[in-house]
């Protein structure tokens, strides 16, 4: 099943006025149960994060994190990457127009390529190193890129149907990733190995969001593969699921898990 190009309608269907870009940014933040989880761990680091900081949206997609922190920090300086340049052309005209560009920016690159050595306070990455094969040279690049005592967020899935791929054949909802998901262990041992101290990893999406999930997510975006005429009942099937979601959503961002589809993980240079 395809995610992407669904994504990228849906991207290009809010991609006009500034308004339809932030009520596209209103949005995710509500459906997105990864969005829950994010700005609770922002809000936790924030205290520790001095003003002037230079943050790292890295792999920024639709640029929706990178104006989640400038909302709860307007003297961060916030750089998003992205090795799609048609998002972060997008992106670009947004954060322009909303007269941003002096303190958030973006720019096309590639996170196993990048070249930056002490640069940022701050590292964001959600859900892009299932994406990357070589997640090793990437985890490198954010240690040599983050300043002494940095702190790196990584929001990605877990290998316990994180990417909802059933069997043996592996066969995924989302045939982008390039791995079904990390364990705990796993992801630990390797940003260790990178050089980061003080690795925590904890479960999200337990019960309660993986309901949650299929509702917001899963079950529409496999509507929208089907045909792009589902896009007309889709306000009314929100209208009828999101009050679950969203009490679901609050269960789970407020909940401690011993199991879960994704995994938040905090790391400090």
């Amino acid at each position: 099943m395809r995610y992407d190009p669904v994504k990228k309608t849906v991207g290009r269907l809010f991609s006009g006025s500034p308004c339809m870009r932030r009520l596209f940014y209103f949005l995710l933040n509500v459906l997105l149960l990864r969005a829950w989880h994010i700005r609770r761990a922002l809000r936790q680091a924030s205290p520790g994060i001095r003003a002037g900081a230079t943050i790292l949206d890295a792999g920024c997609g639709f640029g929706q994190y990178a104006w989640q922190m400038h909302k709860m920090n307007r003297n961060w300086n916030i750089e998003g990457i992205d090795i799609d340049g048609e998002r972060i052309g997008e992106c670009e005209i947004f954060f322009t127009k909303a007269g941003l560009q002096d303190s958030v920016s973006f720019r096309v690159a590639d996170l196993t390529t990048l070249n930056a050595t002490g640069c940022y306070d701050v590292i964001l990455s959600v859900d892009v190193m299932e994406h990357i094969e070589d997640d090793a040279k990437v985890f490198s690049n954010f240690y040599r890129a983050l300043k002494k005592g940095g702190t790196v967020i990584i929001s990605t899935p877990s290998d316990m149907g994180g990417s909802d791929a059933h069997g043996d054949s592996g066969s995924s909802f989302i045939d982008e990733h390039v791995r079904d998901g990390y364990s705990r262990e796993d992801i630990r041992e390797k940003l260790s190995a990178a050089g980061f101290s003080h690795v925590k990893a904890a479960y999200t999406y337990g019960a309660c969001g993986h309901i949650s999930w299929l509702l917001s997510m899963k079950y529409p975006i496999a509507m929208l593969n089907a045909s792009r005429l589902f896009f007309i009942i889709l306000p009314l099937w929100y209208l009828v699921f999101l009050p679950v979601s969203l009490v679901l959503n609050h269960i789970d961002v407020n909940s401690t898990h011993n199991s879960g589809t994704g995994l938040l993980v905090t790391a400090i240079k």
